[in-house]
């Protein structure tokens, strides 16, 4: 069990990564500082749009409208953190 439960804690641990990842290429696309025409770049965009957009849409839905301004990639890591916690302080000391 322990075993999984280090497993549990890479994937959070890349997932974050991954997320970050995704919020600076945006302001990079959105800057115009990185072309998305070029093929490399748009696969790399396309890989972490559909890694977390499944995660980061509901979280858009339920927060209002803040103008041009996106704060859920900060709250799915806040919610990423707080998994990771509860899996170190709750569950890692009931494992063998």
């Amino acid at each position: 069990m322990q075993s999984v439960l280090d497993v549990v804690q890479l994937v959070l641990n890349l997932y974050t990564y991954i997320i970050i990842a995704s919020a600076i290429l945006s302001w990079l696309i959105a800057f115009d500082v990185v072309n998305t025409r070029n093929r490399f770049i748009y696969a790399i965009v396309n890989f972490l749009y559909q890694v977390t957009e499944p995660l980061l849409r509901p979280i858009r839905n339920m927060l209002p409208n803040l103008g041009g301004i996106d704060i859920s990639p900060v709250i799915l890591l806040l919610l990423v953190f707080f998994l990771q916690s509860f899996i170190e302080r709750y569950l890692r000391p009931f494992v063998p």
